[in-house]
């Protein structure tokens, strides 16, 4: 039989898989059903429908073949190491000052190698009421993949009724998140020559005017008052934002195209739908004003992706379960998007806590204290014992 990882190990071997979301997770995938089923754990591989030979998720059950589990869910996929000034190798986990370095040290490998461990050691040890793991794909790139993964588990294996989503929260419980909706624009303009700009229409300069809407959506937004539920998050607003931009091939040419990805961060309670209805209306009333100088013009707005809200609940046993092991009755609620939503919108109970610094994720040089991956064991320890 396969000798038992440690935490530490296992995180090791995941950092070393670069599991980049424009790229392929099977490596990563392959290795940990192998290593599952070397200790006696069957898994469940479901591959992405429109990808299928690049991505997959994964989930296993051990335990009773009950309802009542516990899930412990984590993705795979990792941002870009391009561009960024690493002190050393993303992709070798390197210990330095009481630090664990490497692309996904904490966002999320060090849960995902958490929840390998305790499910391998729920095996061994013996648990009454079931342990589960949820590894997704695509959580980086709009969390789309979990969607297919909840669904996939269904009748499968037995419903839980606890997901404990491991984002990096310092192993404090977080009971509801914002929502996401984004969008990929594409302004066509008409090409002139720049010193007749008037009997053109540059595609920069019309889709600059709905960026700038959208400062004049987050100002009107952060002058209001917050209601209840939007006064738990900072900002306590739904906000609005453009993080890129390309077009245009010369300083002395209207630009053709323009394209940037714009995206709303949803305060639950509020409607996605009304936020997307106000950014067609106003892409309606720009394109009667770029098509009244060129009927040609015009401006495109694809949907990219839908993050539903986490909603706070009364009653929450994943919540319950999550406090009872650390203790921790603080009200937490955050702005970024997670997998907690899908799992909500598929009926389970859930709560987000994991180790690490959200903080730190995403960067260069990207790490978790190596005190933050022995409190995460300690808290599977005592996850353990309760299911035990």
């Amino acid at each position: 039989m396969t000798p038992r990882l440690t935490p530490r190990e296992l995180l090791e071997k995941l950092v070393a898989f670069p599991t980049v979301s424009t790229v392929s997770n099977l490596d990563l995938i392959g290795w940990t059903e192998d290593y599952l089923a070397s200790h006696g754990i069957e898994s469940h591989r479901h591959a992405k429908p429109s990808e299928p030979e690049l991505k997959a998720a994964l989930f296993a059950h051990v335990g009773p073949e009950v309802e009542g589990g516990v899930v412990l869910s984590g993705h795979t996929d990792v941002v870009p190491v391009e561009g960024q000034d690493w002190s050393s190798d993303p992709w070798v986990l390197t210990e330095r000052g009481g630090r664990l370095y490497g692309r996904g040290a904490t966002d999320m490998k060090a849960f995902d190698a958490l929840a390998i461990w305790a499910l391998v050691e729920a095996k061994h040890r013996g648990v009454t009421r079931p342990l589960q793991l949820a590894f997704s794909y695509d959580e980086e790139i709009g969390c789309a993949g979990a969607i297919d993964l909840v669904a996939a588990m269904q009748g499968v294996v037995p419903k839980a009724s606890a997901v404990i989503v491991g984002e990096p929260t310092m192993l404090k419980p977080v009971t509801g998140h914002k929502g996401g909706i984004s969008f990929e624009v594409h302004v066509r303009g008409v090409e002139v020559h720049s010193s007749i700009l008037e009997s053109g229409v540059s595609a920069i300069m019309w889709g600059a005017k709905l960026i700038d809407w959208c400062n004049a959506v987050n100002a009107e937004n952060a002058a209001a008052a917050p209601g209840p539920v939007a006064a738990l998050f900072t900002p306590p607003y739904t906000n609005v934002h453009v993080g890129q931009i390309r077009g245009g091939t010369a300083q002395n040419i209207t630009a053709k195209d323009c394209w940037f990805p714009l995206g709303f961060r949803v305060v639950p309670g509020e409607d996605p739908a009304s936020w997307q209805a106000k950014l067609m209306d106003k892409v309606a009333e720009l394109n009667a004003q770029m098509q009244a100088v060129r009927p040609e013009a015009r401006i495109e707005v694809r949907a990219a992706f839908n993050l539903p809200p986490f909603a706070p609940t009364a009653g929450n046993r994943a919540e319950e379960l999550v406090r009872q092991i650390t203790g921790d009755n603080g009200m937490r609620h955050v702005s970024y998007g997670t997998e907690a939503s899908h799992f909500q919108a598929g009926g389970y109970d859930v709560v987000v806590c994991g180790p690490g610094d959200i903080g730190i994720a995403h960067q260069p040089d990207e790490s978790i204290a190596v005190s933050q991956l022995h409190a995460g064991q300690e808290f599977m320890e005592q996850l353990l014992e309760r299911l035990a």
